[in-house]
């Protein structure tokens, strides 16, 4: 680069507008609206559209409202030609929509253009020469005056071929008139050519009637408020205002094609002509969807929908063969992505505020307004939740793919998801050399990502789990914010062995990967999170695609996706980031529970618990696998700091009473019979036979439920409180054979003596029959003190 640039480069001349009006506008209403990415778009791409794709973009075009699309070059390819033939012979121009086809002043190609769009209903003709000072000198070496006469007389020759043409064939002409590199021309010579075509013209008229007249900023060589200067210079300038349309159509040459396009048109502009996303020549035209979303987000209706952005984006991306950067305004994939945890912070508070306010609002009757940190538009206006981010992704095919899916398995696969699932479909296809159909899809995907049952199931799947919380410390900055701590307890099968494992995180899943961290010596993070309901009412289930990597690799280029799905949502997460690790893992080996090796020191309480799972099947709640690695410790001391796996559960099988018979135990239920009490009231009583100290005894006793009425019934005979602390269960099992699993944790005070407490676990075929042994066999431990008669002897 040069030191000093101003001895290359000139400076822009600027206006003289003493009295500028536009800095003072503000917008009310969008302008017209005319799109070019079938023409100035099409010509700027490496390979330009098919007529399929031309076809494909078209119908886009009108389904996201645009009204005025200039289709073509005809006159530049027979390709251009046909497909505007194709538009009218094959009726798929709508009646309210004008098409655009541009020719430059010369009289054959001017022909061929007309002849493209005969027939049509309404059809502008679009004609330009350029104008400025380079080109008039060095392109064409023509003088002002020789310009201006080169667009009266091509101007006169479209009014008559038009009128021929509306004469014949019934086509209704709008006549658009550019003077190209408009930005470089001498602003009074604008005017004056302008003013030339427009007399030769003789049919501008208010209304419908207007012409156009397109000032382009054909290459950006200023700053917007140049352009802005330059268009209320030509509106002031022009006369009959009201018989025409200022057209704008600004390139990005200095990266400020948006804001030109603003202030021209506070400046005075009518009309913009641009390409969706900014696909254009050198470094694109200006960005429909963005000028639109700009104005909607101000409250002014821009006239255009884009309510399913991520479909336009498929198309636009299909069609182009070009992406869309992932940080491009309102669409690219980063867009509603918070990575900052303050800003994140700010989102989730935003939405607490804005759902009190709109509850607000709608009891006063007043608009809802959005007011949303970091998130000037809100995304499901644009068709995207507040889960999911939004991706987008060029890769051509995907969608199809991901259709099928959605049809079949009924999953929304994100779209970076979709992108790595195509890669798997299209090595399928290249392996086998055929049509890939919709089974082969399905199973691929049920394959690759362990979905859809025991048949598909990897090396990894979740039992159960149960997630508990505590209440994070106050932090010593009180500016900061600390979420709860979330505990994972769960039972996972890993290489057909059930394993306990437990962890600790900010939320399930990252107590979940704590845990496999912890157990397993898996180490991966989470990238993305995204999730949606499947069906609604009491079928509806959560589905959740997670996409994982390397910790401390936030950029890693390799990424596993998974999915899960479940009735409840945290199921449906921790499903799906096993099927991701399923996938990660491939055939590493893994940390075997070494059982046969014995418990010492080293070895942690989810080592015991999972001895426990592996031998009874019972899933210990934390509390009480807390409560039996303290007996398994002393025991271990006793033994001199081992103990085998048979001594482990036949520890646990004395402790607790587990699979015997009961008889043996101080207090047990010969038989009962629980009855509702009362109407609706939802009370129990128990009417039962126990042995108690040995005797049979009949016992009463009332209560919310079956386990509050046995207790009523035992503090008939014992002295003191029982109380449960915690009640947990499951099932063992599947079909016929399946039994209740029952655990309680029972306190006993009586007097002054400290409160002790003691688990039971009973299984049955019955849950109501397993919980009450449970019970019972935790009082049978706890050495309950009898109530005493009258005459001092025990009840």
């Amino acid at each position: 680069m040069l030191a000093d640039p101003s001895q290359k480069y000139r400076p822009y001349t600027p206006l003289n507008i003493k009295d500028r009006q536009w800095p003072s506008k503000t917008f009310t209403k969008a302008p017209i609206w005319l799109s070019t990415d079938l023409r100035d778009g099409n010509q700027a791409l490496a390979n330009p559209m098919t007529i399929e794709q031309k076809t494909t973009f078209f119908r886009e075009l009108v389904k996201c409202g645009v009204k005025e699309i200039e289709v073509a070059y005809p006159a530049a390819s027979d390709t251009d030609f046909e497909f505007v033939r194709g538009l009218v012979e094959h009726k798929e121009i709508p009646d309210d929509v004008w098409i655009q086809v541009l020719t430059p002043a010369r009289e054959d190609l001017i022909r061929r253009t007309i002849d493209s769009v005969a027939g049509c209903k309404h059809a502008i003709l679009h004609m330009y020469n350029a104008t400025s000072p380079t080109f008039r000198n060095i392109v064409f070496r023509n003088s002002k005056e020789q310009t201006i006469e080169l667009a009266v007389r091509h101007t006169k020759l479209v009014r008559q071929l038009t009128e021929e043409c509306t004469a014949k064939y019934g086509t209704r002409f709008r006549y658009e008139y550019s003077p190209e590199t408009f930005t470089q021309t001498e602003p009074d010579f604008a005017v004056q050519i302008c003013e030339a075509v427009k007399a030769a013209w003789g049919k501008a008229g208010p209304g419908p009637d207007r012409m156009i007249f397109n000032l382009p900023s054909t290459v950006e060589i200023a700053p917007p408020n140049h352009y802005a200067d330059q268009i209320e210079y030509f509106c002031r300038h022009i006369t009959e205002r009201e018989k025409i349309i200022v057209s704008l159509h600004p390139h990005n040459d200095r990266g400020t094609g948006i804001a030109s396009a603003e202030l021209g048109v506070l400046a005075g502009g009518d009309r913009i002509e641009g390409c969706l996303f900014g696909n254009g020549e050198r470094t694109g035209n200006v960005d429909l969807v963005n000028l639109a979303l700009n104005l909607y987000t101000q409250g002014i209706q821009p006239n255009l929908d884009f309510s399913d952005i991520e479909r336009v984006l498929d198309v636009v991306t299909q069609c182009n063969d070009l992406p869309v950067h992932p940080r491009h305004p309102y669409a690219g994939e980063l867009v509603f992505t918070a990575f900052s945890g303050s800003h994140q912070d700010a989102i989730k508070k935003g939405f607490e505020a804005q759902k009190l306010r709109n509850q607000e609002a709608a009891a006063k009757g007043e608009p809802q307004y959005w007011d949303m940190p970091y998130l000037p538009i809100d995304p499901k206006d644009l068709g995207q939740t507040y889960e999911a981010v939004i991706r987008v992704n060029s890769q051509s095919g995907k969608g199809g793919i991901a259709y099928l899916i959605k049809q079949h398995l009924h999953l929304d696969l994100p779209r970076k998801m979709q992108v790595s699932f195509y890669q798997v479909v299209q090595a399928i296809s290249d392996r086998e050399a055929r049509e890939v159909t919709v089974d082969d899809i399905t199973t691929a995907f049920r394959s690759t990502y362990h979905f859809g049952g025991t048949k598909y199931q990897g090396r990894l799947a979740l039992r159960s789990f149960k997630i508990s919380s505590e209440p994070a410390p106050e932090p010593a900055d009180t500016d900061s914010t600390q979420d709860e701590r979330r505990h994972f307890d769960g039972t996972l099968l890993v290489d057909g062995v059930v394993r306990v494992v437990r962890g600790d995180g900010n939320g399930p899943l990252s107590a979940l990967l704590d845990a496999l961290r912890t157990h397993l010596d898996i180490d991966l993070s989470i990238r993305e999170y995204t999730e949606h309901a499947i069906n609604e009412g009491h079928d509806a289930k959560a589905a959740s695609y997670v996409e994982i990597i390397p910790s401390g690799d936030r950029k890693s280029g390799t990424s596993w996706w998974g999915i899960g799905v479940d009735s409840d949502i945290a199921g449906s997460g921790l499903r799906a980031v096993l099927s991701a690790v399923n996938s990660a893992i491939g055939d590493r080996t893994l940390p075997e529970l070494k059982l046969s090796v014995g418990f010492n020191a080293r070895s942690g309480q989810a080592d015991v618990a999972s001895a426990i799972v592996n031998a009874f099947g019972l899933e210990l709640p934390r509390r009480f696998q807390a409560s039996f690695f303290e007996v398994v410790q002393r025991a271990a001391r006793d033994s001199g700091g081992e103990i085998s796996f048979g001594a482990l559960t036949d520890l646990f099988q004395t402790t607790y009473g587990f699979g015997q018979d009961g008889s043996s135990e101080r207090i047990s239920m010969k038989s009962f019979k629980m009855e509702n009490v009362g109407e609706d009231n939802g009370r129990r009583q128990l009417n039962g036979e126990i042995t108690f100290l040995g005797e049979k005894r009949q016992v009463q006793g009332q209560g919310n439920g079956p386990l509050s009425a046995v207790l009523a019934a035992l503090h008939s005979q014992v002295e003191g409180i029982l109380a449960i602390r915690e009640y947990s269960e499951h099932s063992i099992g599947e079909g016929a054979e399946v039994v209740a699993a029952s655990y309680v944790e029972l306190t006993y005070a009586v007097g002054d003596a400290k409160k002790r407490s003691w688990w039971g676990v009973a299984t049955d075929t019955d849950i109501t029959e397993s919980g009450i042994n449970a019970l019972l066999r935790a009082a049978s431990r706890l050495e309950v003190v009898p109530k005493k008669l009258a005459n001092g002897a025990s009840h």
